[in-house]
C-alpha cells in the first residue's frame, strides 16, 4: 500500500460562502463519491464490484476512484500483476467519512424515500 496524498481546500478560494462544508464538497461532493465510500465501508475491494454495488458507469467510478484517491480518502493496491489489478480501501479520512454516509441514508429514509 502507499501513503495517500491528501489533497486540501482553502475554503477562501472557493465561491459564494467559503466553509468547511464547502470545501469537503469538493473534494467528496461529486455523483457517485459517496456511494464509492458506502460499498468500501461494506467490505467490498474490487472495481467490478463497486460497479455492481452503485449501479453507476465503468467510466464515472473509475473518475471518482481516482478523485477519492487523489482526496486521500480510498487507497488501492494490487493484488494481480499481470494484468493489474486493484484492491481499494478506505483510508482513516474514509472511514471518518462512514459516519456522514449512514447520516445521510437516515435523512434519505425520512425524507426522500417514497414509502411503500
Amino acid at each position: 500500500m502507499t501513503t495517500p496524498t491528501t489533497v486540501r481546500i482553502d475554503p477562501t478560494r472557493l465561491p459564494g460562502r467559503p466553509c468547511p462544508a464547502a470545501a469537503a464538497l469538493e473534494l467528496v461532493g461529486e455523483r457517485w463519491a459517496l456511494l464509492v465510500v458506502r460499498e468500501l465501508s461494506f467490505g467490498i475491494t474490487r472495481f467490478g464490484d463497486i460497479v455492481a454495488g452503485t449501479g453507476a458507469p465503468r467510466d464515472r467510478i473509475a473518475a471518482r476512484l481516482r478523485s477519492l484517491q487523489e482526496a486521500g480518502v480510498v487507497e488501492r493496491s494490487a493484488y494481480q500483476s499481470s494484468p493489474v489489478r486493484w484492491d481499494y480501501r478506505l483510508t482513516d479520512s474514509g472511514r471518518d467519512l462512514v459516519a456522514v454516509v449512514d447520516a445521510l441514508a437516515v435523512w434519505g429514509r425520512r425524507h426522500a424515500v417514497v414509502e411503500s
